[in-house]
């Protein structure tokens, strides 16, 4: 019988969900579906003084966003500190673990010691076989297990292949503080244990933890995860991503404009692939995504090739869904709020009117809004530095003349406004863009915009000839 895959998101709630954390939960989600199994949600929230309800929220907004689901109620690790403790203290009385009543001072000497012979910094492991009895008073110890003192720990990775550590590098680490609270080690692996966890995917800088980890689950007679470290994400420069590099939160990018779909397919080629495919839907990446094609070198993120897709999946979404996507999106785009406030029915008419040619010239939700502003911009329309420029005297005459025509045009359409401005253009001597130009600039305040008849159809009549009256007083 086959076993059910359960993979988790593990996340720090000490700041918002960054793009790797993303990345990382995309993964996981992914290979949970892609085997019929579960993703499950915990908040490593034990380090109580950078946890924070915000951060929480951020989270599970930002998870919510891109269209990662998990299974059940998030699991916090705080409110299993008993659990954690109770296994701790039973390592002790098995004989797999110690008190170790060594004070800050001596601590501190082994480190000092330790920098002076040119060593890294390791625990001696003077208290592994002491009783008790002869501690200091006053002092309150620690839980430290008690690592394999020689041969190797060996991690078999799906990414990262058969790796090795040698014990003398592990040293006996603490898995209890000194005031009863476990450290992330112990946490993680009871968490993972309790919860069912068959499938660890996470970062590779949590490698070395893997092995320390191993060393707990023997220790507790526990079978260890399937684990899968990936590499981490590197900026355009080849250093790892960071602020300077854009690595913001989650929540930046939904305010950036970028749609959650085309985020999931970014992330998932950010350290993946599937031949040599490049787009795709959340249905094939479910149905292709597996750990042998996670490569082990770091991949770079690169904006310019995200609004790229993003420009495709904007062009690719149906009207009536990229309308619904816009609407629930606006309360966090730039100038967004102020929309949201003076939209009536009329308005989200016009937009959605709109849309499928506003679309095909943005690639962010942020420039479909601007591009959109001149539907609801105030008359007289602000010009930009193009559109002034060409309404010069010539244009100004063209716009006049038609101003008349697009007058009696009947009924008002894209039609019969096309017939119109072709029909003067012709009498005129014209081409057709030497009046769509300056009547672009007039409706819109800039010389870019959807199809100029589209424009006229979307504002209507009286709305139309107002602003080209505006232009030629």
């Amino acid at each position: 019988m086959t076993e059910t895959v359960i993979t988790r998101f593990a996340p720090s709630p000490t700041g918002f969900l960054h793009i790797g954390g993303a990345r990382t939960a995309l993964f996981n989600w992914l290979y949970a579906r892609h085997t019929g199994g579960t993703m499950l949600l915990r908040i490593e929230d034990t380090d109580r003084e950078r946890s924070t309800d915000a951060a929480i929220d951020a989270i599970l907004d930002g998870l919510r966003w891109l269209g990662i689901t998990w299974e059940g109620e998030p699991v916090f690790q705080f409110a299993r500190a008993a659990r954690h403790r109770e296994v701790a203290e039973g390592l002790v009385a098995a004989g797999r673990a110690y008190y170790c009543y060594a004070t800050p001072e001596e601590l501190n000497e082994m480190r000092e010691q330790a920098r002076a012979e040119g060593r890294p910094p390791r625990y001696d492991g003077r208290w592994r076989d002491r009783d008790p009895s002869e501690a200091r008073p006053g002092v309150k110890p620690v839980i430290r297990i008690k690592s394999p003192l020689d041969g190797e720990t060996a991690v078999d990775d799906q990414v990262q292949g058969h790796v090795v550590f040698p014990n003398k590098d592990l040293d006996d680490f603490v898995i209890l503080r000194s005031d009863g609270t476990p450290t992330y080690m112990l946490s993680v692996v009871v968490d993972d244990h309790d919860m069912d966890i068959t499938h660890i995917i996470r970062g590779d800088d949590h490698l070395t933890n893997a092995a320390r980890q191993t060393v707990l689950y023997n220790a507790l007679g526990w079978r260890v995860p399937v684990m899968s470290h990936i590499p981490l994400i590197h900026g355009p420069d080849g250093a790892k991503l960071s602020k300077r590099h854009g690595a913001l939160g989650v929540d930046a990018y939904r305010a950036m404009g970028y749609l959650p779909a085309a985020m999931r397919n970014y992330l998932v080629r950010l350290g993946w692939s599937h031949g040599d495919k490049d787009i795709m839907s959340t249905e094939e990446m479910t149905e292709w995504f597996d750990l042998a094609g996670i490569g082990r070198s770091p991949s770079r993120f690169d904006f310019a090739k995200l609004e790229n897709l993003n420009g495709h999946y904007l062009r690719a979404t149906p009207d009536d869904e990229l309308f619904e996507i816009f609407l629930a999106t606006l309360p966090y785009l730039e100038g967004g709020p102020a929309l949201v406030e003076r939209l009536d029915a009329r308005l989200k008419g016009q937009i959605r009117e709109a849309l499928p040619g506003l679309k095909e010239r943005a690639k962010t939700l942020n420039e479909l809004l601007d591009n959109a502003s001149y539907l609801w911009a105030e008359r007289p329309l602000p010009l930009d530095d193009k559109a002034s420029a060409l309404l010069d005297d010539d244009a100004r005459r063209t716009l006049s003349g038609l101003f008349a025509v697009l007058k009696a045009a009947e009924p008002w359409s894209v039609e019969t406004t096309e017939a119109a401005v072709r029909t003067f253009a012709e009498a005129n001597g014209l081409k057709l863009g030497k009046a769509a130009q300056p009547l672009r600039a007039a409706l819109t305040g800039r010389t870019t915009s959807p199809g100029i008849f589209d424009v006229l159809a979307v504002l209507g009549r009286e709305e139309s000839l107002a602003r080209i009256a505006d232009q030629t007083a």
